[in-house]
């Protein structure tokens, strides 16, 4: 797995974007704080430019890189909630423009995923997460279901879990309204 990690890390320095097993559905990913890559995964996707992206980190503890004022009970959420969760924190920072939402808000999921957390950790930055898909069309929760459209797009494939099925589909997605109150935005 080393090796891997480690090719796909030079093609995220790179610039370039991956296409890889997360803790939920297969993923194209770039790092998040690299503006010119998120628009490359935009445009092979055919997304909206308005769109915002799901951001990986490796670890809560840096959760405050990206948060401007964590709310006190993120943390405690994050670590006792069961299924991959995603949190909508109301303020972004350190990362490319375009993966925060034009309201300023930025979605984050710590992964529970050990490729994922090596292959961050390793990197040193996040890592965007969308679904390897083109808009619209249903996530692929399994490697041979991803469109040749897409797997060629990307400049590296990742070669583990291809045989897999993911019996996690999408993460729950939470937002925070303010320190104490949140709404569940997918489950």
């Amino acid at each position: 797995m080393e090796e891997i990690i480690d090719a796909a890390i030079s093609i995220l320095k790179s610039g370039g974007i991956i296409l890889y097993p997360t803790d939920t559905v297969w993923g194209i990913g770039c790092d998040a704080t690299n503006a010119k890559a998120v628009k490359k995964i935009q445009k092979l996707k055919a997304r909206a430019a308005d769109k915002s992206f799901i951001i990986l980190i490796d670890s809560i503890k840096n959760l405050n890189d990206f948060v401007v004022d964590l709310p006190e009970i993120a943390t405690e959420l994050i670590k006792s909630y069961k299924k991959p969760l995603t949190v909508v924190f109301p303020k972004g920072k350190n990362l490319a423009a375009n993966v925060i939402n034009a309201d300023g808000s930025v979605a984050i999921r710590v992964v529970k995923n050990r490729f994922c957390e090596q292959l961050i950790s390793k990197l040193g930055a996040p890592i965007v997460s969308t679904s390897a898909n083109i808009s619209g069309q249903n996530a692929p929760i399994v490697f041979n279901t991803i469109s040749a459209q897409i797997k060629n797009g990307v400049d590296f494939v990742v070669q583990l879990n291809q045989e897999v099925s993911n019996e996690v589909k999408a993460s729950t997605v939470i937002k925070f309204i303010n320190d104490t109150e949140f709404v569940v935005l997918r489950d």
